[in-house]
This record gives structure tokens, sequence and C-alpha cells, in this order.
């Protein structure tokens, strides 16, 4: 069974030394050394922001923005310090956080892409869409925000999955856009065709083996990015 989006649970109090692991664990370990220097961070449209993994200082720059509700696609991860300072930085700032673990290597479950269809009606906006490097997950929920929430043709919500983003489409990542491809090649290409392709015609583990990634690019995005 997929997970599903559900609010964040209440942020544990945190002691001096579990602080200091945690900064540690995020700035070192999750890469947020990187991410101070350049966080991915686009506005998609008036109301919803997109960008890799915040640090507490990135949540209180998307509040100052108007930000109000964090759709973190990573999942609740209590061992993460990323996750532990954010869970603690969004309460603080009075921001709903919502965990929604998606994965960019892989077709998604049909429960998994209901729910990714229909969450946009229950949030309160402005939004700030994350995962860890900003590029994939963020990418896929973004184009879906644009194509079924805003209801912008398909073409331009598609343009959320670009290089521009760091999003190589060569690698396994890639998934993503055959997942569109077999979508608007099987379908009228309409918001309103979305789900009853995803109910009736999607096969998640055929598209998985039907989808051939390039090994040069899986050595970049998984040894050189250590992409999530």
């Amino acid at each position: 069974m997929p997970d599903l989006p559900k609010p964040a649970p209440p942020a544990p109090v945190l002691s001096a030394p579990a602080r200091v692991r945690a900064v540690l664990d995020m700035w070192l370990k999750d890469h947020g050394f990187i991410r101070d220097i350049y966080c991915n961070r686009h506005r998609i449209a008036d109301a919803a922001w997109r960008s890799a993994q915040p640090a507490p200082h990135h949540l209180r720059s998307a509040r100052a923005a108007g930000v109000r509700t964090i759709l973190n696609l990573r999942g609740r991860r209590d061992t993460c310090g990323s996750y532990i300072l954010e869970r603690e930085a969004c309460e603080k700032l009075g921001l709903t956080l919502v965990d929604f673990p998606i994965r960019s290597r892989g077709a998604l479950e049909k429960e998994t892409l209901r729910a990714a269809a229909t969450i946009f009606d229950g949030l309160e906006y402005p939004i700030l869409i994350h995962c860890k490097s900003g590029a994939d997950r963020a990418g896929f929920m973004a184009a879906l925000f644009l194509f079924l929430h805003e209801k912008r043709p398909l073409n331009e919500a598609l343009s959320q999955l670009s290089l521009k983003y760091g999003h190589i489409r060569q690698a396994k990542t890639g998934v993503i856009d055959y997942f569109f491809r077999r979508f608007r090649e099987e379908t009228d290409g309409s918001a309103k065709s979305f789900l009853t392709w995803i109910d009736d015609a999607y096969d998640p583990r055929e598209l998985d083996t039907a989808f051939k990634e390039s090994w040069a690019a899986r050595v970049l995005v998984n040894a050189i990015l250590r992409r999530e």
C-alpha cells in the first residue's frame, strides 16, 4: 500500500546536542551545504513554488513570501536532520507541512497517482513543493499542478521537467517524461482524461519495463550527483 498525503506529526523538542547533530546531518550527509549555495527555488504560478529540500532559513524566506503550506515529496524521515529541522521550523513559522512521499526512478502506483491528482484541491495556498534536489519529483508534481489544478496545456506543464531545473530525462528519472508521453499517446491529452487513463489503461509495471535509461546518465545521476 503506497503512502498517501498526511500532515506531519508535531515536532519533538530538541536538546542542544540533538540540534547540533541534526544540523550536521542536514549539512553534510544530506548535502545541505550545496543547497545553501543554490536551493533550486522557482515560482511555478502565482500561488505555488518549487525547490530543493529547504533548510530553516529557506522556510523563513518562503513564509515571508506568503507561503502557507509545504508539500514534502521525500516523506517522513524521523532520523534525517533535514526533516527534523524542517518539521520544527514549519511548526514555529505556522506553516502546514504535508508529507507525500513519491519516487522518481519508477512508475508510481495507481493509488499514489490518484492522490497526486487531487492533493492540490485540499491545500492552503500559496504552497512550496520540494524533494531533495528540486529536479525530478518536484518537477513531476509541478507539472501535475499546472496541468490538473491550473488547467494549463500539457506542453506548458511539461516545461517543469527540464534541464533548467536539473532534470535529466536520459537517466532513470526520465521514466517521469515517459509516463507523460504514454498518457499523451494513449489519450486526447486533456486533464479530464487523466484519471480515466490511470484507472483503465495505465500499467506501472509495463511502463517500468518499457522505459530504457542511458548508462552514462545513470552514472551521472546516481554516482556523481547522488540524487535520491
